[in-house]
């Protein structure tokens, strides 16, 4: 059998997505949680590995077991294993065509940005900090050059070990809440970095140290020396994948999930 399964995490406690060396891993705690529950080893793959300190909202991983278990069982017996940073939200059962990477045919990230000239203390590992003013209007002018498909080699970091650069945003946007700039970009895949060093570039914009139209300059040139340096981890959301409907994956964790809080 193949199960879906749908976490949120707090990616400052932990070393990226994938199994390294070093620990604590999001992939290794789910690994381990996973195993004690199935009662065998579990291997699992995710729509979209993140960074040291990348949150996620709604990552989506499959794993394969000979394992029966009702989903609230699974649930229950997951979050019991995982460290507090990590919480499996959902689990579905689909059938062995779906792979959570593979399937997927979107992806989005967002990017916080607390814009004030004092630091934060609350929450300063759940966002990027800027102290000169933003101008988000014009960051978000300066991103829609890039929706589209495009070839991001001005925007790929110089490990990325993807076999081209070109990749197609079906949305961007940037826009203030009181003191926070947010970033949301949807794209049909991201190459490694992408997202960051998009949102470094923007901040060059927002500042005021480069027009609108810079942006573009550097997409066009293809130089990733041009662009602005990569913006902090913290301030980085993986906020879901999607997928086709035929798949049946739930849009959001539900209030009540696996039947619980039915009023019959």
């Amino acid at each position: 059998m193949r199960y879906a399964v749908g976490l949120e995490y707090d990616g400052s406690g932990f070393l990226g997505w994938q199994i390294q060396r070093q620990e604590p891993t999001v992939q290794g705690c789910l690994e381990q949680a996973l195993a004690r529950v199935a009662d065998h080893d579990v291997r699992v793959t995710c729509s979209g590995r993140t960074d040291t300190g990348v949150h996620a909202l709604c990552q989506v991983a499959h794993f394969d077991t000979g394992s029966k278990r009702p989903d609230r069982s699974w649930i229950l017996g997951i979050n019991s294993n995982l460290p507090a940073g990590i919480s499996a939200l959902w689990i579905k059962e689909v059938d062995e065509s779906f792979h959570a990477r593979f399937s997927a045919y979107a992806r989005s990230y967002r990017y916080v940005i607390l814009n004030r000239w004092v630091r934060p203390a609350l929450d300063a590992r759940q966002m990027s900090w800027c102290r000169r003013p933003l101008d988000a209007d014009k960051m978000h002018q300066a991103a829609q050059c890039l929706r589209g498909e495009h070839d991001f080699t001005s925007f790929r970091a110089g490990a990325c070990q993807a076999r081209h650069a070109v990749r197609e945003i079906h949305e961007v946007s940037v826009e203030r809440q009181g003191n926070r700039v947010f970033l949301e970009v949807t794209a049909n895949g991201f190459l490694y970095h992408m997202v960051r060093n998009i949102a470094g570039s923007l901040l060059k914009v927002g500042n005021g140290e480069q027009e609108t139209g810079w942006v573009r300059e550097v997409l066009e040139k293809r130089d990733r020396t041009l662009a602005a340096p990569t913006a902090p981890p913290e301030g980085l959301y993986f906020l879901g994948a999607r997928y086709p409907e035929h798949f049946g994956l739930p849009e959001k964790t539900p209030d009540f999930p696996l039947g619980v809080g039915s009023s019959r």
